[in-house]
């Protein structure tokens, strides 16, 4: 073993000791609420396939035809040959379907905000995150050169208090360039599901001349009229400079996206670095997205968030006889003699009641890292799938189990869910 070799393996053997090692574990199965994995079939619930697209028939239709008719790969970046007819038509389907004037796709949703956030700010400017933001989100702000400020998660306070130290700071500066200031959130986190208050934060924003960016990656589809996401939601859509989103999560493909006005997009291909010099995304998923949204915001997807959210309400709805959430009793939210999804307190997928807890990802917190990984391989003993989140994903000594369920799963699976964590003592 080389000396290299031999720095890097007790890198890995430092990472075992603190229950941070991770390993790839190969899945010979499709995306489903079923995967087999070195022979094992597992009942899923670590998927972002919130919709249960990813597998849908006229999805893989629609990304076999493009693979067909225009080849395994793009050739090129878009801006030399590779911008083919289905990334234009998947950017003319994505903005007509979040009201905006154009949207531009990227390779993925890291390639999103890395792009975007380098191209809208730099040196003499300010960019302002919560504290929870996904990686990408911080490795952009990192990269983009700009005075970096993190305010508390969701404490409007304190993104008001740096908002007011922005404003001053730029009032002092001198020269052609007038600063600007970027803040940049999620509308539902990756890791508690919890909500971002988009509305206070769009006061904010235009009360102290900031712009805003909000990724809607596990929002879009979900909520809003048609799955628009939770910005729509709320009625601030509009009033948010750059809409960003997945396409791989509840849309069931692969990419990134931004929406906005016409000058933000045109912006964009001219300055987004990770754009411009990365080959374009293959035409099969560009085809498999748009045929994922067009399905999603039509009656098979408010079907579909219908029986999602009647299965997270019979998850969030668990308690114990004494109430305290400490156990489990059995489900609620269904009629149990139906074998459809039968909903006692139905929500409306159209124009749903907001409400701050309505998430699809429902986190199991353990906190110790190597109890975390336990827990996990515990639930894998039982045939359930639900990996262990660590550092760096989360902060150290929060690890935790991120459930997430699909509009594919069957009410019979999130039985033999509650069953399993009950057998092992494990509380939501």
């Amino acid at each position: 073993m080389t000396r290299f070799d031999q720095e890097l393996s007790q890198r890995l053997e430092s990472l075992r000791e603190q229950g941070l090692y991770r390993e790839l574990r190969r899945v010979d199965s499709p995306q489903t609420t079923r995967i087999e994995i070195s022979g094992k079939t597992y009942l899923n619930f670590s998927s972002n396939d919130y919709l249960g697209l990813a597998f849908e028939p006229e999805v893989r239709a629609a990304a076999s035809e493009a693979a067909a008719n225009y080849g395994a790969g793009s050739g090129a970046s878009r801006l030399i040959c590779g911008s083919l007819k289905p990334h234009h038509e998947l950017e003319e389907t994505l903005a007509d379907f979040k009201g905006t004037e154009a949207a531009l796709a990227f390779s993925s949703g890291y390639a999103t905000a890395v792009g975007t956030i380098g191209a809208l700010v730099g040196k003499d400017d300010v960019i302002v995150v919560d504290k929870l933001v996904h990686a990408c989100v911080v490795d952009a702000a990192r990269l983009c050169g700009a005075a970096l400020r993190v305010f508390a998660h969701n404490d409007m306070n304190d993104l008001d208090a740096v908002l007011r130290w922005a404003s001053e700071r730029t009032a002092k500066q001198t020269g052609t360039h007038c600063g600007r200031t970027l803040v940049v959130t999620e509308s539902v986190f990756s890791m508690d599901g919890d909500h971002a208050p988009l509305r206070e934060m769009v006061e904010l924003k235009e009360r102290h001349g900031a712009w805003l960016m909000v990724d809607e990656a596990h929002g879009v589809g979900l909520y809003g009229t048609n799955g628009r996401g939770l910005a729509d939601e709320l009625g601030v859509a509009q009033r948010i400079e750059v809409q960003m989103g997945t396409l791989g999560k509840a849309l069931g493909a692969s990419g990134g996206y931004i929406c906005g006005s016409r000058v933000l997009i045109d912006y964009l291909v001219n300055r987004a670095r990770s754009f411009i010099f990365s080959t374009a995304p293959v035409p099969a998923a560009a085809a498999a997205a748009r045929t994922a949204i067009t399905l999603a915001r039509g009656p098979l997807g408010d079907q579909r968030r219908t029986r999602l959210w009647s299965l997270c309400a019979s998850l969030t709805g668990l308690k114990n006889k004494n109430g305290d959430g400490t156990g489990f009793t059995g489900l609620t939210g269904f009629e149990e003699s139906d074998s459809e999804f039968s909903v006692l307190n139905p929500v409306n997928p159209v124009n749903p009641v907001y409400s701050q807890n309505r998430s699809v990802i429902i986190p199991i917190h353990i906190g110790d890292e190597v109890e975390a990984l336990r827990v996990a391989a515990a639930l894998r003993e039982e045939g359930i799938f639900i990996p262990a989140v660590r550092f760096p994903t989360v902060a150290r000594g929060t690890a935790r189990l991120r459930l997430t369920v699909s509009a594919a799963h069957q009410p019979e699976d999130v039985h033999r869910l509650i069953e399993a964590l009950t057998r092992l003592n494990v509380r939501l």
